[in-house]
């Protein structure tokens, strides 16, 4: 090996290594950990450990609760991140105008964002079932005094609304960067040659900034599949389990039913169909990419 390839491999060495450690011992051992109690009966306490093969893997199929569990999530997880990029896109759009508080109202769209899912479900639930009633009381508005928390529907959209609130302003900030990159005399030329705001929108803007729908499809996915705190502190999966999502359901079944085999098999199961999920979108996006 010669002197300067010697070198590179040391300067990576320092830089990368420290981080590549931490990230094994923090990711990727628990995975590997993680699949291995698939595959077994642990309780998550106990030192005995029994194998018991796919066995885990084969009572999914008759596990109701993580059946409806996943019903939930995907429906959940289609709604929101429609909703979810639909807000942060308008939001962007409108403020990417000449407004003379954009830059105020940018940060305010993008506070939620940093409260913690947790926190967040809390000061919802307040809202839900002190604030809107007060105002339902002096404003006779129906829409304030339904049961929020109560009933399956509106519960389903309490935690939508309080998804799409906490996420929008994260998708607005990538894509306001997206539409100030976009050229304006392209804009312009079409608008000479008798092009609608519409179709302006349609025909130049969004194929421009495909790259940012692409990362902000991806996130809202993930964040959608992956909810939890939020519904957690919310509703904690109720009325009736009706708001379970995919990962609350695996963390009581192995932290509070102490089947932690069965726990992580659900687990991996839903790491694969995330996985899967994802990349075909990533993929279907960055088509459109190469076409734009």
């Amino acid at each position: 090996m010669s002197k300067k390839r010697y070198s590179e491999w040391m300067q990576q060495l320092v830089f990368t290594g420290p981080a590549t450690v931490v990230f094994a011992i923090i990711v990727i051992l628990p995975f590997i950990m993680g699949m291995y109690y698939s595959f077994t009966n642990w309780n998550g306490v106990s030192g005995s450990i029994s194998f018991v093969g796919l066995d885990n893997f084969m009572a999914l199929w008759s596990d109701q609760g993580f059946k409806s569990s996943f019903d939930f999530t995907v429906r959940f997880t289609i709604v929101a991140v429609v909703l979810t990029n639909l807000v942060g896109f308008i939001l962007a759009l409108l403020l990417t105008q000449g407004l003379k508080l954009r830059n105020m109202l940018r940060t305010l769209f993008f506070l939620p964002n940093v409260i913690g899912g947790l926190l967040l479900g809390f000061i919802w639930q307040f809202i839900f079932i002190k604030g809107f009633s007060a105002i339902g009381d002096l404003t006779g508005i129906p829409f304030f005094n339904l049961p929020w928390l109560g009933d399956e529907q509106t519960a389903f959209w309490g935690v939508v609304i309080v998804s799409v609130w906490n996420g929008a302003g994260y998708l607005m900030i990538i894509y306001i960067a997206a539409l100030i990159n976009v050229p304006k005399d392209l804009s312009e030329a079409a608008s000479i040659d008798g092009a609608t705001a519409w179709q302006r929108l349609r025909h130049i803007t969004v194929p421009l900034i495909m790259p940012a729908v692409t990362i902000c499809l991806f996130l809202a996915l993930s964040w959608s599949f992956k909810t939890f705190d939020v519904i957690l502190s919310l509703t904690k999966g109720g009325p009736f389990n009706s708001t379970q999502s995919v990962a609350l359901n695996i963390y009581l079944e192995a932290f509070q039913n102490n089947r932690y085999g069965l726990g992580t098999a659900k687990a991996l199961v839903f790491f694969v169909v995330v996985a899967l999920i994802t990349t075909i979108q990533v993929w279907l996006t960055k088509r459109r990419e190469v076409h734009a």
